[in-house]
């Protein structure tokens, strides 16, 4: 998926992508000109240098996010010469309301260059300027580098002048322009020496700051490594399934393709945060920016390195094109300044209270619906206890995509109405815990006597289950259990070993895979059963977790009798009903912090309690954890973005699941390095920060290894959104 979302923006990157593969040359150029490239009329005749700029101006009249797309697509072709710089200059412009200099930057006649130097970009002023009475500027200094200065006709500037910091669009003529030898070798980069230039009043660009600078800069240059990382890891992906070493293709390796999966992983944190803050305005845009600058441009970097790495030596030789992008990756993160700079204002904003609510835009006639569902909502709000728990359930509330009765047929629209009501009416479902992932299972592969039976009381958190699913033997890998099911009168008998099974000492009853045959794959012959916990036979044992706390459990089936009418679905085709649960169950565990409480916000809150200043470490950590929080935050908007829009996720939604399995063991580890000597305490809840974290830090190891380990996940990404080829059979 990339930078835009919806049927427009993807229109956009196909036509965009379309037109480079027509008109920009394969083969990339390998020493950088200030000559203008051939293509670059194209570039203006299909409008892409004024996506962003309105039409009195002589642009199209579309925002940043369509000169986002246009970027990534045309940097995932590695386009040369001054487009991006062109585009950030104009945007810069732009900001001004300073129409009448945009026209020629639009239509292509000049191309414009900006210096990311100044204030704002941690850099001492090297241009100083005099005021004159009439608001024009005389400016001496030199500022270096500026990208695409050398070919610009257009600077845009920083100067210190009266006290404080302007920006000024200057003719390139009116300076001495020394190009630079440049890391990228497909575009140059340029020194700028002013010796008593006057700068009339008309260039002086009024209500530009540092800060707009730095925030468009985040954006587009954050939008360009976007496309840099894409190329690397589709590059990197096609040659790992063509390329064979000791008899099978590399990308079939687990090193490899886990390598792989993490480089998708990264290109799709840093589409969601590149896209947000395209959206974003006021402070949530500096916020927004700045996670995208520690995002976007490590990105790139990351992906190019290991895209070197998968294509072994033939990635490092001068021929090959991946040092070229490697190279623009680390002209941009130099530009932009290091991830530090970015981390430590995502940092500072959020601990004075800075952030970023995701809200959705809705469509047309979604207040109609809205207020039927607020109605609603209002007449069970007046309900209590377990009337009110079943009146949700009976309405249809609790699980509103399945179909009626025990769901509403739910549209992805009215699902996220629902949820909007329910939060502002402080209306709390259910807590059906495992419930919540055997509803789909009963509802698609129950027989009406078993939705009956079960559906009602699960749906209103009356009845408590667990889940038989691991094995000793089978954990990930569950096809290989060896729970045995034996054909008897009238039913059933189960004899085996489950683990890990969590509230089975409460749970009333249980849902529980078991090989009723031994012929065929082993996918075959198994059947899925619903079982009585407190049947004859059931042994429960609790397993003490590392916390010290007994959630899990073993248990143990002796001859325990399930009569036929438990048999959800047909007998032998229980993997089938396994793997509906198995995916709902995974897209629980990827939501939340999963009960431990390590949120972001629970850090700062921490943060704010310490009674000091963070270090620049601690900050950067903090800030870490804090964009990867976002960045999952914006992947979840875009999956339902998507989904309202009638469309499959696609990598969003896998990313979201691994990113947030972890997210949470990130936090916590966090927090205890904040605390320092404080955290030899045990992790007792009731001794305060320290033992709150250190119970938290040891509750969170498990959230990576059940609901599928990170290396199950890993392999799914690789081999579903990359199309790696899959793991060997064992003994293949």
């Amino acid at each position: 998926m990339a930078i835009g979302l919806n049927e427009e923006h993807e229109a956009l990157r196909e036509s965009v992508s379309g037109w480079a593969e027509r008109n920009i040359p394969a083969e990339p150029p390998r020493t950088p000109t200030d000559e203008r490239p051939s293509f670059w009329s194209g570039l203006a005749e299909q409008g892409l240098l004024g996506l962003h700029l309105p039409e009195e101006a002589g642009g199209s009249g579309y925002g940043l996010l369509e000169a986002a797309v246009a970027v990534e697509a045309l940097a995932e072709r590695l386009a040369p010469g001054p487009y991006v710089p062109t585009v950030l200059a104009s945007a810069v412009v732009h900001a001004s309301k300073r129409h009448d200099l945009l026209q020629g930057l639009a239509d292509g006649t000049l191309t414009g260059a900006v210096a990311l130097t100044g204030a704002a970009f941690g850099d001492a002023d090297r241009l100083t300027g005099t005021l004159a009475d009439d608001g024009s500027l005389v400016v001496s200094g030199s500022v270096e580098p500026v990208l695409g200065g050398a070919s610009a006709d257009v600077l845009v500037l920083p100067v210190s002048a009266g006290g404080g910091e302007v920006w000024i669009a200057l003719d390139a003529a009116a300076a001495a322009v020394t190009p630079l030898k440049s890391l990228d070798l497909t575009r140059s980069s340029a020194k700028v020496e002013l010796a008593e230039v006057s700068v009339p009043a008309g260039r002086v660009l009024e209500g530009v700051e540092g800060l707009d600078v730095r925030n468009l800069a985040a954006v587009l240059l954050g939008a360009e490594a976007a496309g840099l990382a894409a190329w690397c890891v589709r590059a990197a992906s096609d040659y790992a399934k063509v390329r064979v070493q000791f008899g099978r293709p590399i990308g079939q390796f687990q090193g490899i393709k886990h390598k792989l999966s993490r480089m998708l992983v990264a290109l799709e944190q840093a589409r969601a945060t590149v896209w947000d803050a395209t959206r974003a305005e006021g402070a949530e845009l500096e916020y927004a920016a700045a996670i995208a600058g520690v995002m976007a441009p490590d990105a790139a970097v990351r992906c190019a390195q290991d895209a070197i790495q998968t294509f072994g030596g033939i990635g490092y030789t001068f021929e090959h094109d991946a040092h070229l992008y490697y190279r623009r990756a680390l002209t941009l993160r130099a530009l932009l300044g290091p991830s530090a700079g970015w981390a430590a204002t995502v940092t500072d904003l959020a601990l004075r209270g800075v952030s970023r609510e995701m809200e959705i835009d809705l469509p047309e006639g979604a207040e109609e619906l809205r207020e039927s569902i607020r109605a609603e909502i209002a007449e069970i709000k007046a309900l209590e206890g377990a009337e009110q728990k079943r009146a949700l359930a009976a309405r249809g509330f609790v699980m509103p995509h399945l179909p009626k009765p025990w769901g509403r047929a739910a549209s992805p629209l009215e699902q996220v109405l629902i949820a909007q009501e329910l939060k502002a009416a402080r209306v709390r479902l259910p807590a059906m815990i495992i419930g919540a992932w055997v509803v789909p299972s009963i509802v698609s592969y129950g027989t009406p006597e078993q939705q009956e039976r079960f559906l009602p009381q699960t749906l209103s958190g009356e009845m408590i289950w667990c889940q038989l699913f691991s094995e000793p033997g089978a954990g990930s890998d569950l096809a290989s259990l060896q729970m045995k099911a034996e054909r008897v009168e009238g039913g059933w008998r189960l004899n085996g070993q489950k683990i890990w099974t969590s509230v089975a000492h409460v749970a009333e009853w249980g849902i529980c895979i078991a090989r009723n045959s031994s012929a065929g794959s082993k996918h075959e012959g198994i059947t899925y059963f619903l079982v009585d916990m407190k049947a004859p036979g059931v042994t429960v044992r609790p397993l003490t977790e590392m916390t010290g706390e007994n959630l899990f459990n073993e248990v143990f089936l002796d001859d325990v009798f399930v009569p036929d009418d438990l048999v959800v679905g047909a007998v032998g085709d229980g993997w089938r009903v396994a793997r509906n649960t198995l995916s709902n169950e995974r897209v629980s565990l990827s939501s939340g912090s999963g009960g431990t409480g390590a949120s972001v916000p629970d850090l700062l809150g921490l943060a704010g309690r310490l009674g000091r200043e963070l270090t620049p470490v601690e900050a950067h950590q903090v800030a870490e954890v804090i964009c990867e929080g976002h960045s999952i935050n914006a992947l979840s908007l875009r999956v339902t973005l998507k989904q309202l829009a009638g469309s499959e996720p696609g990598a969003d939604a896998s990313v979201r699941k691994l990113l947030s399995t972890a997210h949470a063991q990130h936090v916590s580890e966090t927090a205890v390095s904040l605390l320092g000597r404080a955290a030899v305490v045990a992790a007792d809840m009731s001794l305060g920060d320290a033992g709150y974290w250190n119970r938290a830090v040891l509750a969170t190891r498990a959230m990576t290894i059940y609901g599928g380990t990170t290396e199950v996940q890993l392999n799914i990404i690789g081999e579903r959104m990359l199309g790696l080829p899959r793991d060997p059979e064992p003994g293949r």
